[in-house]
């Protein structure tokens, strides 16, 4: 599958620009500044092409993946199973899972590639390439044929999924480590900046994580194609939510990305198709400063700081509310206000689902 081209456009409209930005300041005259909001509502209006953004049936999609270099120890010592995560998500048993329930997000939960069997849901979708990636210190994560065949996946569930935003995040063992070796590859940045620390980390257990990805990275020194780079060292997770985010733009719908590994599928589907990261808001669920540096190498920050340390994902569903309200700005009309139009003026058409197979 060879992913060359793609029709995804830029969200840039001067003219549409400027309208949105004169429509929220004659709003200001009555609601004051509303800080923040404003140009996430000019996000909005431009992403959908129109001085009226209608946000719809959000979802939110939890890829799983057991990785390689889960073997090696990374990550935090005692951590839950992939296969615990995920069905304490199904069983909602998860702040994530509550949380998107009460916000009116459908949250749907693919395996991408756990390494036990799990359960059939309504929930889950079981798109298993295999039972978890290889190590990326000992050979490459997957071969290329399986990261083609986990980018097709995902462009096929952003073809299902309804609505005109979707949330996207991977769990499982090994993947902010996964995660943070391709965007060190594709972004040329110090791997160590980027890994997930926290406080508790010893000196002597962050060494020997540098040890085992310097490692990785030094078997795969020569690799630098975006999807060869995903092989190498990413996850069935990562590749699965590049094919997602590629459609979602395809169709200029809005994508959040929230975690480590959304971020390093951002990065490869911009490597892609580079306006992709024009329809991309971030959110966090964790604190660490690695992913400071991750969401830096996009120059973006989180809509919510909030000092979390829960599942990825949990961000975006508390972030909504905020999106929504942005939104409103634009399309709720007081009694007696006049309502405008919908354009400025002739706006590019939306552009048709990306030829990426």
């Amino acid at each position: 599958m060879p992913v060359t081209r793609s029709l995804i456009t830029t969200t840039s409209n001067a003219v549409l620009d400027a309208a949105l930005r004169e429509k929220l300041a004659k709003r200001s005259e009555t609601t004051g500044s509303l800080g923040e909001l404003e140009p996430l509502a000019v996000r909005l209006g431009l992403i959908q092409n129109t001085l009226k953004p209608s946000l719809r049936d959000p979802q939110i999609a939890l890829f799983a993946c057991d990785h390689g270099l889960a073997v090696d120890g990374v990550g935090p010592p005692g951590a839950s199973s992939t296969a615990v995560v995920v069905r304490q998500l199904l069983r909602s048993q998860l702040p994530l899972s509550v949380f998107a329930h009460i916000q009116g997000m459908e949250m749907v939960v693919v395996d991408a590639g756990v390494a036990e069997s799990l359960e059939p849901h309504p929930r889950l979708m079981a798109r298993k390439i295999a039972h978890g990636t290889r190590s990326s210190r000992v050979g490459p994560a997957m071969t290329v044929d399986q990261a083609h065949a986990a980018i097709r996946a995902g462009m096929e569930i952003a073809d299902t999924l309804p609505g005109n935003a979707v949330a996207c995040a991977g769990i499982g063992l090994g993947a902010p480590e996964s995660a943070a070796l391709v965007l060190a590859r594709l972004a040329n940045a110090a791997v160590r900046d980027l890994i997930v620390t926290g406080p508790e980390m010893r000196q002597d257990d962050l060494a020997r994580l540098l040890v085992v990805l310097q490692g990785a990275q030094g078997r795969h020194r020569d690799i630098t194609d975006p999807v060869e780079v995903l092989a190498a060292f990413g996850g069935f997770d990562c590749a699965m939510m590049v094919g997602v985010m590629l459609v979602a733009a395809s169709k200029r719908h809005l994508i959040i990305v929230d975690g480590m590994a959304a971020c390093a599928a951002l990065m490869v589907a911009s490597r892609i198709a580079a306006p992709v990261t024009d329809y991309a808001l971030f959110t966090r669920s964790h604190s660490e400063a690695g992913l400071d540096h991750a969401l830096g190498l996009f120059h973006g920050s989180a809509l919510l700081e909030l000092g979390m340390e829960s599942t990825d994902g949990t961000g975006a569903t508390l972030a909504w509310p905020l999106i929504k309200a942005a939104g409103a700005l634009l399309t709720e009309v007081a009694e007696g206000e006049d309502p405008g139009p919908t354009h400025p003026g002739p706006i590019t058409p939306a552009t048709q689902s990306p030829g990426l197979v």
